[in-house]
């Protein structure tokens, strides 16, 4: 029995022999390469802040998924985080890994957080150049949203407000999506429409103005008053005070005929 404890014991140190054995060789190669990157790259090291596990877009970092570690400095990227207050409590923009450097400019996208007004949510969809009016869809543009099938095309929603668009730069017209501003009720029905059918995008029609219509209404009325009776202009009044040449032929000659009567009677 004793035999059997000593060797046991003995198995042990053996095994713990061992793995400290093989944790210094593992600790020196990591130190072995790290000297050799600074001998190859050169410069100063930096503690840096770096992912503990794989954090997602739209994750909130917290003090569990950051750790320091030192780092080359001339191959950290730009923008990198040396203090966990600096990015703890943070909402991220875009997939980190783990063990990667944490950087400001995952951070960026909560700069331009969508203003989405009060009752609406916001749902983004496919929408192609020939889909959003040539790309030049904006965000503050009023748009009626149209979705066609094999079979028909119905308006899907009529004055949606446009949020935003991947359109970048100036005269860009190549829209990969665009995001709506719409009631919460009707985000299910367009998600569909999204996957099963195509959106297209229209800008509704202008309002006519209505100066031309009043112009002539107002002489439609003027028309409408003279042929009523309603009391003339005086150069109307003119006009109608004035004889034909018809009528005064025959007043001419009447007045001729009253005085050859008087001339006949003296005759007699």
């Amino acid at each position: 029995m004793r035999k059997t404890t000593m060797a046991g014991l003995a198995c042990g140190l053996c095994c713990s022999l061992c793995v400290g054995l093989y944790l210094a060789e593992v600790r020196g190669e990591v130190d072995e390469a790290r000297a050799d990157a600074l001998a190859r790259y050169g410069g100063e090291q930096i503690e840096v802040c770096v992912a503990t596990r794989d954090l997602a877009p739209g994750e909130v970092v917290d003090g569990s998924a950051v750790a320091t570690k030192l780092w080359v400095a001339d191959l950290l990227p730009d923008g990198a985080v040396t203090e966990p207050g600096r990015i703890v409590g943070q909402r991220l923009g875009s997939s980190v890994i783990k063990g990667e450097v944490l950087s400001t400019r995952r951070t960026e996208a909560q700069e331009s957080d969508l203003s989405v007004p009060a009752g609406l949510a916001a749902v983004s969809v496919p929408a192609q150049a020939v889909q959003a009016v040539g790309g030049s869809v904006e965000p503050g543009m009023a748009v009626d949203v149209y979705a066609t099938g094999p079979v028909s095309t119905t308006k899907l929603v009529e004055g949606a407000l446009v949020l935003a668009s991947s359109a970048s730069g100036e005269g860009s017209a190549a829209n990969a999506w665009v995001t709506l501003a719409v009631a919460p009720e009707r985000v299910q029905e367009i998600v569909a429409a999204a996957q099963n059918l195509e959106l297209y995008f229209a800008l509704p029609a202008a309002a006519a103005p209505a100066t031309g219509a009043a112009e002539e209404g107002a002489s439609a009325s003027g028309a409408a008053e003279l042929a009523d009776g309603a009391p003339a202009t005086p150069e109307t009044a003119d006009v109608a005070a004035a004889p034909s040449p018809e009528t005064a032929s025959a007043a001419e000659s009447e007045a001729s005929a009253e005085a050859a009567i008087p001339e006949a009677e003296v005759a007699r």
